[in-house]
């Protein structure tokens, strides 16, 4: 009877260390996969522009970077790279990291499994017949997403899902050139993943001209997220 209660003792213990483990072991993993933010020990950030490539607004913010010898990360729709693929390639050319932002832009919260990795494998495969290389960063449409479903997708996939920090500009919402430029220089702190749009936001543009040597004579330096997030 004795051996009993200390066989079942031991077995709740191990079961309980199990269960335990096994939950810490899920957080590491994702919080190893969702990014929002680098090391805040340097003073480096990265610009971030979501929902193109953009026959205009694309070519213009590209003007800008390359104006000041600054590399981005731009997320892209899948469905707008078949549409407009000079923009994309150009991007890809130039230096700039490309990330998978999904083929239809859906909200990815709404998709099951099936549905959600689809959109994921269509929107790669479009990038690497465009660009020749496989993009390994995925960011969610809307920030919006099933967070063990999506973890357990990018994980299979080789994706890191890239996020952003509290600054949000909402440059989506067309403001004035100066209140996005504002919004960022008052605000933005080493390590900073901003979310901008380079798909029917003309405002954004001319923020770039403006944030962007302000930022620079903080001291800050622009990367692109895998440099930040390696650093």
């Amino acid at each position: 009877m004795i051996f009993r209660k200390k066989y079942m003792t031991l077995t709740i213990i191990a079961t309980v260390t199990l269960i335990i483990f096994s939950t810490l072991n899920i957080s590491a993993v994702e919080e190893e996969i969702f990014v929002k933010n680098g090391s805040r020990d340097k003073k480096m950030i990265a610009l971030t522009f979501d929902d193109g490539p953009h026959p205009k607004e694309t070519n213009e913010v590209l003007n800008v970077l390359k104006k000041y010898n600054v590399k981005a990360t731009f997320f892209i729709a899948g469905k707008h790279a078949n549409w407009y693929s000079k923009p994309l390639i150009r991007a890809s050319e130039e230096g700039h990291e490309i990330g998978n932002h999904t083929f239809n832009h859906p909200d990815i919260s709404n998709l099951n499994n099936t549905q959600l990795e689809n959109e994921i494998i269509k929107c790669e495969e479009t990038l690497i017949k465009l660009t020749g290389k496989k993009p390994t960063l995925f960011r969610p449409p809307y920030g919006s997403y099933k967070k063990d479903e999506l973890a357990n997708i990018a994980k299979n996939h080789g994706y890191k899902i890239i996020l952003w920090t509290t600054v949000d500009a909402r440059d989506w919402q067309n403001p004035p050139a100066t209140k996005i430029a504002d919004t960022i220089i008052n605000k933005a702190k080493n390590g900073d993943i901003l979310l901008l749009h380079d798909y029917a936001t003309n405002n954004t543009v001319e923020a770039l001209d403006i944030l962007i040597p302000e930022m620079i004579k903080k001291g800050f330096k622009f990367v692109t997220v895998s440099e930040l997030i390696d650093n």
